[in-house]
């Protein structure tokens, strides 16, 4: 395998504000794009030819990857003029493939982060002689999601809804995000119009007899798809506990890119990262959180568990707790904001506005 397909061209509208000026695989996690960590991976597993389906917000990919060989690979881009579905957009940029009809293709979305064993997938793919492979996961609580059983030689046998009672909770497996196609299979999706991978291609497949082949695997999996959930990748990514080479720097209890700049006596902890020519300032604390690129934190500012956009600022004193403030936005002094709380772009909320307790 030398070829993947990356979709990374949804809205991120669960990540909003986040994602008003940034596409969702471009937004930081662990001090780089997010999607910087895919590639990596990918590479590191033997992928050199990467195409990137690309269609909000397209325009910001390239200038920052150019052609990928800063990264040890060919990357091309395809931009959607209309959103076209996960299967719709691997369709579409079919065209740039290299890959003869036999060849396996891997395909992964642009927000989830894994430790996939991505070679053992392409094993399973090749050894099952399987047309369509999926990672599978198991999660504690599946009601959210598609299930994907299967039988006992790991062959899948139905594509499920999101299950509504506990009947219909016949396995805890689910469509970890990322495929092994055969590229041939890949043509048969039909061009030009909108098709999910998920609700129509896999179920057509599995109904004409097509080898649909799971392989569970059950290391780190997370669907960055919120913003309390992104906080916490990229901590984790800082931890250690979710594996990248990526990662600038070595893993440990705080990430400080070069140009930012840390009072001495401030306190960062739990996997949190201040990003280029970011400042914070004296007495602050600050735990399991992302200060992104140009933030300033004031002294006395307690963070935690919360995500500050680029050339945001957070006031002396202020309490931020599982908190999301949008780039350019200003809450001043003594605010004290919790339990998921969204800030929006430029906005600014003055000294002494909001609280969810007692000032005293």
């Amino acid at each position: 395998m030398t070829e993947a397909i990356l979709l990374v061209g949804g809205k991120g509208t669960r990540l909003r504000p986040l994602t008003v000026h940034t596409p969702k695989p471009m937004v930081p996690a662990a001090g780089v794009p997010f999607l910087t960590h895919q590639l990596a991976r990918a590479r590191a597993a033997g992928v050199d030819h990467i195409v990137l389906a690309t269609s909000y917000l397209a325009e910001v990919f390239e200038p920052y990857f150019g052609d990928g060989s800063a990264l040890g690979l060919h990357i091309e881009y395809v931009t959607e003029v209309e959103p076209l579905g996960t299967g719709g957009a691997i369709r579409n940029v079919a065209s740039r493939l290299h890959s003869a009809p036999g060849d396996p293709v891997l395909i992964f979305n642009g927000d989830i982060l894994t430790g996939l064993d991505i070679p053992a997938l392409v094993r399973t793919h090749e050894t099952t002689g399987a047309d369509v492979s999926l990672h599978l996961t198991r999660v504690t609580d599946p009601r959210a999601y598609g299930l994907v059983p299967t039988d006992a030689t790991g062959r899948v046998t139905a594509f499920l809804e999101k299950p509504q009672t506990p009947e219909e909770i016949v396995t805890d497996q689910i469509n970890a995000g990322a495929y092994v196609f055969r590229r041939s299979v890949i043509d048969t999706i039909p061009e030009g119009r909108p098709v999910s991978v998920e609700r129509e291609t896999f179920p057509e497949l599995l109904a004409t007899g097509a080898h649909l082949q799971g392989m569970v695997d059950s290391t780190y999996w997370l669907d960055l798809g919120t913003p309390q959930a992104f906080v916490r990748g990229s901590a984790d990514l800082v931890l250690g506990r979710a594996p990248s080479p990526a990662v600038p720097g070595r893993c440990g209890d705080r990430l400080v890119l070069p140009t930012a700049t840390v009072a001495p006596d401030a306190k960062l902890t739990g996997g949190t990262v201040v990003g280029a020519d970011a400042y914070v300032g004296e007495g602050a604390r600050i735990t399991g959180s992302t200060i992104l690129s140009g933030a300033v934190v004031e002294p006395g500012a307690i963070i935690t568990d919360s995500l500050i956009g680029a050339r945001a600022r957070i006031g002396e004193r202020t309490v931020l707790t599982d908190a999301v403030i949008g780039d350019g936005a200003v809450v001043g002094p003594d605010n004290e904001l919790r339990e998921g709380v969204r800030v929006w772009c430029d906005a600014r909320i003055p000294a002494y506005s909001l609280r969810f307790s007692s000032d005293q």
